[in-house]
């Protein structure tokens, strides 16, 4: 092979942008919302099983630690879900042009930021 060959872009050359780090981000919730709910799926089976071993579960949950797995888990709920109607909007082909794409992908940070306030003042001061 000849050294002198040109290489594909990579990555690494790219500057982050918004619309990729939110796809990015999109994927990596989903993948939580997947873990998180095995969680909330034990939850369930301890509140079926009833006495001493939904105290345990709920004793994890209510452990500072479980609280913040929690709270990344509704931050994950809450990112994943405005996420997911801006692409529904999309689908519908509002919001599309290049402002719109940013515009829409600022009011879903704002959004995800809001319900992460409400979701620390539950769990943590509630």
């Amino acid at each position: 092979m000849s050294a002198k060959r040109p290489l594909s872009p990579h990555l690494m050359i790219y500057r982050p942008q918004l619309t990729s780090m939110m796809s990015i981000t999109h994927r990596l919730t989903g993948v939580a919302l997947g873990l998180g709910s095995l969680f909330f799926v034990w939850w369930l089976v301890a509140l079926a099983h009833g006495g001493t071993y939904y105290d345990f579960v709920r004793g994890i949950a209510e452990h500072a630690l479980g609280r913040l797995v929690l709270l990344g888990f509704f931050v994950a709920v809450s990112y994943h879900l405005a996420n997911g109607i801006r692409h529904l909007f999309w689908d519908f082909g509002i919001g599309l042009s290049l402002q719109g794409v940013y515009r829409g992908g600022y009011a879903v940070l704002c959004v995800a930021a809001l319900a992460t306030l409400g979701g620390i003042y539950m769990l943590f001061l509630g």
